[in-house]
């Protein structure tokens, strides 16, 4: 680990000559790219000065220790200190392992997030529209900007899908986790008798592809368009407007993925919103047949990242929400529904770091 923490502070140390060099100042691209490496490694080089300079205040004290008389008072403060140090040079240790682990390469970009309703009709159709506007609370407390490229409404308020852009900074890093089945229990609106039902939504989050980053074969697309429509005549246009990208490659027999978008009333639009779906999408269908031919790295994950595993259950009689992933059960559940999912969002991720490194040690 300290070879590669010299490694790191070397390299920062490059990048700082070279973000000062005349050539590199008349190249906006190479100062770019080489701003943001500096930016990346700045939280490593931080952490390990600081464990250099702890190391050197621990050397020195235990040195005057050994020149004290064991009983007097001045030993018995400088154990103090030692033990003190000691502590903090194991945080601080543990913090750097963390801090050197292969970030994801996704972490920065947005998400393509998928709503749907699953197993209980139409209160699962509400409940995707909760979950909804619970996740476009957050991204608003984050600054991010939520875009809806898609959405199926019911004729009680709800969403059968519901499809999103969400941008701004480290969407990913902060939403991925919430892929799976989302479960919920309370008693609807329409329930005379007061009992209690469950139902289940499917969430999604695909990280956001540029058109570079996936080769699509234009003879591979077939587009059709119609006329877009919604409960009680909201959404209904008179023009052909919606469209139907139907993605099915030649050389991947069996692969079919159907997008559709209504949401603009430009055929042009949704044609081009449709596409950015499709793209994510096919990127995450690609990085999860990578990730098959990966198994030791998943043990590093949280869950299994299948979609169909129950992740979360949202009870609201007794307003509580449980992570079934790691166990986490918080008794705040009109909070988090109101967009409140820091604690929720903290906990994964230090469970996710902590599984990584407990991977990498063995």
């Amino acid at each position: 680990m300290f070879e590669k923490l010299e490694s790191v502070a070397q390299r920062s140390e490059e990048l700082t000559k070279l973000l000062s060099d005349p050539a590199v100042l008349a190249e906006p691209e190479t100062l770019r790219r080489y701003a943001k490496e500096q930016a990346d490694l700045r939280p490593v080089v931080t952490a390990y000065q600081e464990y250099r300079k702890l190391q050197q205040e621990l050397r020195e004290n235990q040195e005057l220790l050994e020149s004290e008389a064991p009983d007097s008072e001045f030993a018995a403060l400088i154990k103090e200190e030692v033990t003190s140090l000691t502590a903090r040079l194991e945080t601080l240790e543990t913090e750097l392992r963390t801090l050197l682990l292969p970030r994801d390469p996704n972490d920065e970009r947005g998400v393509i997030m998928e709503i749907r309703a699953g197993t209980g009709g139409d209160e699962a159709a509400l409940f995707a529209a909760d979950l909804f506007r619970m996740y476009s609370r957050y991204a608003d407390s984050q600054r991010w900007r939520v875009e809806v490229m898609n959405a199926s409404a019911t004729e009680t308020g709800g969403f059968k899908e519901v499809v999103a852009a969400i941008e701004g900074k480290d969407v990913y890093s902060k939403l991925k986790f919430e892929s799976g089945t989302h479960r919920v229990q309370r008693v609807p609106a329409t329930e005379a008798q007061g009992r209690i039902h469950t139902s289940a939504v499917t969430v999604a989050i695909l990280p956001e592809a540029e058109e570079v980053e996936v080769d699509i074969d234009p003879a591979d697309l077939r587009v059709d368009v119609f006329r877009s429509s919604g409960p009680g005549g909201q959404s209904v246009n008179t023009t052909d407007s919606a469209v139907r990208v139907t993605y099915e490659p030649k050389d991947r027999k069996g692969l079919r993925i159907v997008v559709t978008c209504q949401d603009e009333k430009s055929q042009h639009k949704n044609r081009a919103k449709a596409l950015k779906v499709l793209r994510a999408r096919l990127m995450d269908l690609l990085e999860s047949e990578r990730q098959t031919h990966l198994s030791e790295q998943r043990r590093a994950q949280i869950g299994s990242g299948d979609r169909s595993e129950r992740i979360r259950t949202y009870n609201f009689p007794q307003s509580r929400l449980t992570d079934h992933r790691i166990q986490l059960t918080l008794y705040k559940l009109e909070e988090i529904m109101e967009g409140r999912l820091d604690e929720v969002m903290i906990a994964l991720s230090m469970a996710d770091r902590t599984a990584k490194l407990q991977a990498v040690e063995g």
